[in-house]
């Protein structure tokens, strides 16, 4: 299958360009800010406890995970995958606007804001993470639909009918030739948004609305980390391995390298979820009056 002509500039305006990769990131932050917020508005999901914050704190925190994501998404591509830019190119680490991101490194990036967030409002770190990962999924699905636009992150050689030959007539005017050469790949950057997006979504989907673990601690943050994992170290196996990366033993590649820690993670969080007792019932949800102020 040949891959479209999408231009990966949307819009251009002398020396200013909007590109669909950095429309993706600000749609999926906005998306996801509302997306959080109405699972904080929605009594009918907390019913042994209250929501673990208010939706005015939820529009404090959107900030901390955009620089989270941002600062940590670049700087994990950086040191993960182009550490030698560090020394090449040290202004390059700010490029952000050529791309380059990385997801590990902006749950790490997340991760850090969550802290200071819980930290600064004394809050519970795994409550907060409990509401943000079921949100996550949206940006990443736009975010590698991004991906694919831009013609990168492409997968390895395949004979299969839906294979794609990531060259045309933009590739070539931005590089000179196509990077993917001329052979049929497979479009990992759309595995990537069915299995880690849409599908890992609805999974999230089913356990904060229909299973209500939100009411467990930790245990959505858990199954976000551990089905990610599980699905990005299926896909690292027919996706082409990043330029200047290591032969790492075992067939392993840094993909799959990050993400083993990541399954071992969430299941630890899911089974320690689990085992936590739950607190009774809130009076919402039993139907009984709530008590009044004395």
């Amino acid at each position: 299958m040949p891959f479209p002509n999408i231009d990966p500039i949307l819009v251009q305006l002398g020396p200013f360009a909007i590109r669909w990769y950095a429309l993706a990131y600000v749609a999926g932050i906005l998306l996801g800010w509302r997306y959080a917020t109405g699972l904080l508005r929605n009594t009918a999901l907390w019913t042994h406890r209250p929501a673990p914050f208010t939706p005015e704190q939820m529009d404090d925190l959107i900030l901390w995970i955009a620089i989270g994501v941002i600062g940590g998404g670049r700087l994990g591509h950086v040191l993960f995958y182009t550490p030698g830019m560090l020394a090449t190119d040290p202004l390059g680490v700010f490029k952000v606007w050529e791309g380059g991101m990385s997801f590990h490194g902006g749950v790490i990036g997340v991760s850090i804001a969550m802290i200071g967030f819980a930290w600064r409002n004394k809050l519970d770190l795994l409550r907060i993470a409990d509401v943000v990962a079921p949100a996550y999924p949206i940006g990443h699905f736009l975010g590698r639909c991004a991906n694919f636009i831009n013609g990168e992150l492409w997968g390895r050689p395949t004979d299969e009918p839906w294979g794609m030959v990531f060259c045309n007539d933009q590739i070539r005017e931005t590089f000179g030739y196509c990077p993917a050469g001329e052979v049929a790949r497979h479009p990992s950057q759309l595995y990537e948004a069915a299995f880690e997006g849409l599908i890992l979504f609805l999974i999230l989907r089913w356990a904060t609305h229909s299973a209500k673990l939100g009411n467990r601690r930790g245990v959505i943050t858990g199954i976000f980390i551990a089905f990610y994992g599980v699905f990005r170290i299926a896909i690292e196996t027919v996706r082409e391995p990043d330029q200047g990366m290591p032969n790492f033993p075992f067939g392993l590649t840094m993909g799959m390298i990050l993400s083993i820690p990541m399954v071992l993670g969430g299941l630890f969080l899911i089974w320690r979820g689990m085992r936590e007792p739950l607190p009774p019932a809130l009076p919402a949800a039993t139907g009984e009056p709530a008590p009044t102020a004395a």
